[in-house]
């Protein structure tokens, strides 16, 4: 058998997405913020972009205006044919080719002189730049080029801290950093000694018990008890068993209460002091509010500019197709560019529209009436509903935030499982967690309900679940087991 090179053809069928698509895509999930920096970023790429100047008045439009307009707004489904049925060779004579392309996007055109660069721009003064705020490596080792002198010490020491984690303990065995570093655990030990007193305290410790230790030395506390309780008794402190630990001390329960209060004022994780996390404020992008009956939504577009094409560059697409092939096939390409991008930011703004009506018109109960109406929803519910996949729906509600009357609300938070009433009515997962919190906070404090009483306290009120799904839905809750509850209980009535 002789192998040898040959020609076939094959008609195959495959899903591919168009670059206008993938755009369409990646702008789906983005928030205000991001989309104003993609929209600046397309800005200072096409010249045939340019921001719509409010303040500066339109000019009249006469009736053959208007009605080209409305006829691209009907014509508005049928972008994509209009673009790929183009011709990408310009006319040398005559009219220029860029007609098709506009079909639909008159709204977005402007017939004057309007180049990009009018936007006047204040710059950014540097007094008012923030510079990088110190991280707890470089605070440590700020501090440790003031403490080692010996450039060996000096070295050592900044390996040391290397490998100092964010909660500021270290993450190696002292034996595998001696070993490493080809020096003694002793000297590794003498130098994480120093380190530990620098700020914050604590920093290089092994474990909770060691850094809680070295915060003491450095407040100088010199009570016994307390530092028994941090050498050989935390697991009891974590189990809140308080009782165990009083007989084991030999002391009473106020005098546990007093020593466990001093504990709580030590930082079990010094390292987060100088964490470099930064608050993330949530800017809305939809605005839910109720005029009379009906309740209205709208998309919160402040900070987005307003965007149209360039007369000015319309003009010159229309010179260079009278001689100019290679800055018309440029200016043409910038300009489907351009028709493409304004349409996938308007298709995004009304994907998102369509999903927050459809969320609002699902949960008028919760917005008027409280938590306990929510009812259960699904991505695949909001997709068969607006036509979309429900991938489509996934984007839309990723980091997108929902300010309404009872507060701003991730759109992912109204997803949720359903679980089945008495009566075969759905109820939603939400309802059940906040009937639970509800439940606990006001149960007797000597007697706390367990997770099977909370069961069959929802029982009785038609809503029928697992035990181990009340575990499952108190542990979401934060809501610690029935007899930590109970422990802590007996040790603030005995104080």
């Amino acid at each position: 058998m002789t192998l040898r090179q040959r020609l076939d053809q094959r008609q195959v069928q495959k899903l591919i997405l168009a670059p206008a698509l993938q755009q369409a895509i990646k702008l789906l999930p983005l928030t205000n913020l991001e989309l104003i920096e993609v929209i600046d970023d397309e800005l200072s790429q096409n010249p045939m972009i340019e921001i719509e100047d409010e303040a500066q008045e339109r000019k009249p439009k006469d009736s053959e205006t208007v009605a080209a307009e409305e006829a691209g707004v009907k014509n508005k489904e049928g972008l994509l044919e209009s673009l790929s049925l183009e011709s990408t060779e310009p006319k040398l004579s005559g009219e220029p080719a860029s007609d098709n392309v506009l079909a639909g996007f008159q709204d977005y055109l402007d017939d004057g002189f309007r180049p990009h660069f009018s936007e006047n721009r204040e710059a950014v003064s540097l007094e008012n730049t923030i510079s990088r705020t110190a991280s707890l490596w470089d605070h440590l080792n700020w501090q440790a080029s003031l403490t080692f002198f010996d450039p060996e010490d000096r070295e050592l020491a900044e390996k040391v801290i290397g490998d100092i984690n964010e909660d500021g303990y270290l993450s190696s065995a002292v034996e595998e950093m001696a070993r490493l570093n080809r020096t003694t655990p002793e000297k590794i030990e003498a130098l994480r000694a120093k380190i530990k007193t620098f700020d914050p305290v604590g920093c290089g410790s092994r474990d909770l018990g060691e850094a809680l230790l070295a915060q003491m030395d450095q407040l100088q506390v010199q009570d016994e008890i307390v530092r028994t309780i941090v050498a050989k008794h935390l697991p009891l402190l974590e189990r809140s068993d308080f009782a165990q630990l009083a007989r084991i001390l030999g002391i009473a329960m106020p005098e546990v209460r007093a020593r466990i209060d001093l504990l709580k004022t030590l930082d079990p994780t010094p390292g987060r002091k100088y964490t470099e996390e930064r608050t993330s404020y949530v800017v809305p992008d939809i605005s839910v509010t109720k005029e009379g009956e009906e309740w209205k939504v709208d998309l919160n577009d402040e900070g987005l500019p307003r965007l149209r094409i360039s007369g000015y560059y319309r003009q010159l697409l229309a010179k260079a197709a009278e001689g100019q092939p290679e800055a018309y096939h440029f200016l043409k390409d910038r300009l489907k560019k351009a028709l493409w991008f304004m349409r996938s930011l308007d298709q995004r703004n009304q994907t998102i529209h369509k999903v927050a009506r459809f969320i609002v018109d699902r949960q008028k109960e919760f917005f008027e009436k409280g938590i306990d109406y929510i009812r259960p929803l699904t991505l695949m519910e909001i997709a068969q509903d607006i036509g979309v996949h429900e991938s489509t729906v996934g984007r839309v509600v990723a980091n997108k935030y929902m300010m309404t009357p009872r507060g701003v609300f991730s759109l992912k938070y109204f997803f949720h499982k359903s679980l089945q009433g008495n009566y075969g009515e759905d109820v939603s997962s939400l309802k059940v967690k906040d009937r639970i919190r509800k439940l606990v906070e006001a149960e007797e404090r000597d007697r706390p309900l367990s997770d099977i009483e909370i069961g069959e306290l929802l029982a009785r009120e038609g809503l029928n679940i697992a035990r181990r799904t009340v575990a499952k839905y108190r542990n979401q809750l934060k809501i610690e087991p029935s007899h930590i509850r109970k422990r802590k209980s007996v040790m603030e009535e005995k104080t």
